[in-house]
């Protein structure tokens, strides 16, 4: 996996799948991560708050291994609840992908959160007429999986590709970013892969999608 100046992550093709639990635990041959440093106005974040994500995909699955460093306390659900998606989980400390399929309609696109919990929550997004419509009773059949380590916590989410309605072909490229909440106010973090630059923390800024390009 590579980035270049344009926000490009090459995302590789791999023939077996994994289940969510395994990918936790198995590391990936020639498939690279992403390292992600700075918060969502460009501003580099301290290096107990940064955070990794690993990105391949096979013909059935797209999946997404993120690696959060941790030296703070959590803020998480005392009692999670792992079976159906947890509302305002943002609020919370959390890791996200944003995901819009059609390279020419960026403000339709996809948000799938996961929890060092496990917790996760997935939304379809349309903010193409300026206001953005969030459709909650969306179901990706995303799964998720987390572990907590000393100083790490290991977030994975698998998701089908009937999610998007379609599935890439070599060479595709789709629009998106990364994403991730820790701490709390006031002094609460949220880091992106490309940052939205906004006066406030706004993670929804479509214009500022970076490249996710598919290759073998």
């Amino acid at each position: 996996m590579s980035i270049n100046k344009k926000n490009r992550i090459s995302i590789p093709h791999v023939s077996k799948d994994l289940t969510v639990k395994e990918l936790l635990i198995s590391a990936q041959d020639d498939v690279g991560t992403v390292e992600i440093d700075k918060y969502w106005n460009g501003v580099s974040a301290p290096g107990n708050r940064t955070f990794s994500a690993t990105m391949f995909w096979s013909d059935s699955y797209f999946y997404v291994l993120f690696e959060a460093k941790q030296s703070e306390p959590l803020i998480v659900n005392k009692s999670p609840h792992l079976d159906t998606k947890t509302m305002g989980l943002w609020d919370r400390d959390v890791c996200e992908i944003f995901i819009a399929p059609d390279i020419n309609e960026p403000g339709k696109y996809f948000e799938f959160e996961v929890a060092p919990t496990g917790e996760w929550i997935d939304v379809a997004l349309d903010a193409t007429a300026g206001e953005r419509k969030s459709d909650w009773e969306y179901r990706s059949g995303m799964e998720s999986a987390a572990k907590i380590d000393q100083g790490l916590i290991v977030m994975a989410i698998r998701i089908p590709w009937t999610a998007f309605g379609k599935t890439p072909k070599i060479g595709d490229i789709w629009l998106g970013n990364l994403f991730r909440c820790i701490g709390k106010d006031p002094d609460r973090g949220y880091l992106a892969w490309s940052s939205t630059m906004t006066k406030s923390p706004n993670f929804h800024v479509p214009e500022r999608f970076g490249e996710f390009e598919f290759v073998k």
